[in-house]
């Protein structure tokens, strides 16, 4: 259990939920919900057949990334916006966002339906479809325009958008010395290098919303037609900023290259509708995306209890990948 999380019981979690609606509807069942390293997230079941999903942040004792603050409002305003905004985007409509001294800060939403797609990945299934749709459904995300450039709430952000990714890189760079995390080089050649390339970045002329994390755990599917997957919904938007929707092509393909991949079913369907050249700008940007994402979940390690005894796979993949992107940036 990551230090992030709360501790939860059933007694905790109908508090949270007559919070929220007031003492009915009762909860009938509830149980913790796995895969996320953030926040506490449990399934809950009313007593008037509706099924919810009760999201709680960290205990304001606990330290945290300086991206992180006040995630849990943050999701609930990504949630409004796509509701709003980008409403083909299927995201759990928000029932109540809440803050407490005690309680802390919170979310309550209705539960989509279906599996994970890394669940149906290891299951064997055939995802291509899903992921087809997925490709669409970030496409229409993207269509939404912001007024900044990355993160809301005071927040690392910029009025350009090569301004606000140096600034997010450079919390975490921060981040890396405060928690005294181990990096291939130097904190001050790595934003050598990024600056070597930066421009590059100005090339993105509008702020588009992204969602950011959305790796196979955030993707849910339920049968359709002939049994075949399709997509039901896009959760955890608690990590969403404002920028390059190319960065958002970067976690469905985690730990791979989308340059490399062009017919992979997500990036065919977003190319279909939202195209763009793979020429050398592109294959730049894309590499300081993945720099950027490898950092950040080589710096959160210790803030969510994990070493290299706990995950070693974790410690050293990221670690070969880390390096890969820094070489990549020194070639001429």
């Amino acid at each position: 259990m990551s230090p992030t999380q709360r501790r939860l019981d059933p007694d905790r979690v109908r508090r949270y939920v007559a919070a929220s609606l007031g003492p009915t509807p009762r909860v009938t069942e509830c149980g913790p919900l796995t895969g996320g390293g953030f926040a506490a997230v449990w399934w809950v079941t009313l007593d008037d057949g509706r099924s919810v999903v009760l999201k709680v942040g960290p205990p304001p004792q606990v330290p945290l990334l300086r991206y992180e603050h006040d995630m849990i409002g943050a999701e609930a305003r990504y949630l409004r916006l796509v509701a709003a905004r980008a409403a083909a985007v299927p995201v759990p409509p928000l029932l109540h966002h809440g803050s407490d001294p005690e309680l802390g800060d919170w979310l309550l939403t209705g539960l989509l339906p279906g599996r994970s797609l890394w669940e149906l990945s290891q299951a064997g299934a055939d995802t291509d479809q899903v992921r087809a749709e997925f490709g669409l459904a970030l496409a229409a995300l993207h269509g939404v325009t912001g007024d900044r450039y990355g993160y809301d709430g005071g927040r690392a952000c910029g009025s350009t958008w090569r301004a606000a990714y140096t600034a997010i890189l450079d919390d975490l760079l921060a981040d890396a010395a405060d928690w005294r995390v181990p990096l291939p080089v130097p904190a001050a050649r790595i934003r050598e290098l990024v600056d070597r390339h930066a421009a590059v970045l100005d090339a993105v002329r509008r702020p588009a919303l992204l969602h950011f994390d959305g790796w196979a755990g955030n993707v849910l599917a339920v049968d359709g037609p002939g049994g075949t997957p399709r997509l039901s919904g896009l959760v955890d938007g608690e990590r969403h900023l404002w920028g390059d929707p190319l960065m958002d092509l970067v976690s469905p393909l985690l730990f791979r290259r989308v340059e490399d991949e062009p017919d992979d079913p997500c990036v065919r369907a977003y190319r279909s509708v939202a195209p763009f050249p793979l020429d050398d700008g592109v294959r730049r940007r894309l590499g300081l995306y993945r720099l950027h994402l490898y950092l950040l979940m080589t710096v959160e390690m210790p803030s969510r209890g994990i070493t290299a005894q706990s995950d070693p796979w974790r410690v050293t993949r990221l670690a070969e990948l880390l390096d890969q992107e820094l070489s990549d940036l020194d070639k001429p």
